[in-house]
């Protein structure tokens, strides 16, 4: 099967706008909207091929970029693998210098054109903050539990797992959604009894034994699902029944699970470079290593105490 390395660059106006652009007719997957950029050429660096496509392609000087996300799409006659771009800054407006389609589209608005497949894994890991964080597990009506959350709902936290090892009041369930929405703030549930019917939240989480027990998504598309992970098998394995992103751990060793052997760096950047959807790390994590997790292309770091 062909293997195709390709790079693609992800624009905003000041109106937080992505730009996107419509594959010709004569091209694979003629019609379909995608990030514009290109193939990788022989003796060319990414970053080299995604200024020379967006010059050729729209007519701008790229002047500065960082990697946002790697994924690999398997088509049925080949492999695509991508490495996606945020341009930071750049000369000149763009245009549809070879005849293509462009249009500045809203998030919210991208599923309204017909996309690459590529595409739905990409929206979630710009709409996704970088850090995620986890409440703790016991005590959630103790002052002390509810002063913490209370805390996170004004600390720059934009997503939130709610997680319990025992049953919780759907009343308590509720008001703490109510918060979070005041805040602009998802809420995800990681509860022993969730039905995925749920209205009082933005999504799920699963632990790894729930999720390796399913063969389907068990929740709609509007709502996110999220799963524990441990290594590439089991990170595939939420992928394929249709997880939006993944938590992988423990990265690093932490000061909870002491006995537990951390997976390590190297382990945890092969995950994100083997997957589509965004990836977290978790164990150890402090906003000390935000920096170091971004460069290598996955979303961010989630933790109880990491932030």
């Amino acid at each position: 099967m062909k293997i195709i390395k390709a790079v693609v660059g992800v624009l905003r106006n000041e109106h937080q706008e992505i730009l996107i652009a419509q594959r010709q007719k004569a091209q694979f997957m003629g019609g379909f909207w995608e990030l514009p950029g290109g193939k990788i050429e022989a003796n060319e660096s990414p970053e080299q091929t995604i200024s020379r496509e967006l010059k050729e392609e729209l007519g701008i000087q790229v002047n500065q970029v960082n990697l946002h996300q790697t994924m690999v799409h398997h088509y049925e006659d080949r492999t695509v693998q991508l490495s996606i771009y945020n341009i930071n800054q750049y000369q000149n407006t763009p245009a549809g210098i070879e005849g293509q389609a462009i249009a500045w589209v809203k998030i919210d608005a991208l599923n309204d054109y017909q996309l690459l497949p590529t595409m739905r894994a990409f929206i979630h890991s710009i709409t996704l903050p970088n850090k995620y964080w986890i409440t703790p597990a016991n005590n959630h009506q103790s002052d002390e539990w509810m002063s913490k959350f209370e805390q996170k709902l004004t600390q720059n936290i934009a997503l939130i797992q709610l997680r319990s090892k025992v049953s919780l009041d759907s009343s308590f369930i509720a008001e703490l959604y109510s918060k979070c929405k005041q805040h602009n703030i998802k809420l995800l549930l990681n509860t022993i009894d969730k039905s995925f019917k749920e209205t009082y939240c933005d999504g799920w989480h699963l632990t790894t034994h729930e999720m390796l027990k399913l063969t389907t998504r068990p929740c709609p598309q509007d709502k996110l699902l999220s799963a524990s992970t441990h290594n590439l098998n089991e990170a595939l394995n939420a992928q394929t029944i249709g997880a939006d992103f993944i938590v992988i751990s423990p990265v690093q060793l932490t000061q909870t699970h002491p006995n537990t052997t951390p997976i390590g760096w190297n382990t945890a950047k092969e995950v994100v470079g083997k997957l589509n959807i965004p990836v977290y790390f978790l164990g150890g994590m402090s906003e000390q290593d935000l920096d170091k997790t971004l460069k290598l292309g996955a979303q961010g770091i989630a933790g109880v105490s990491a932030f």
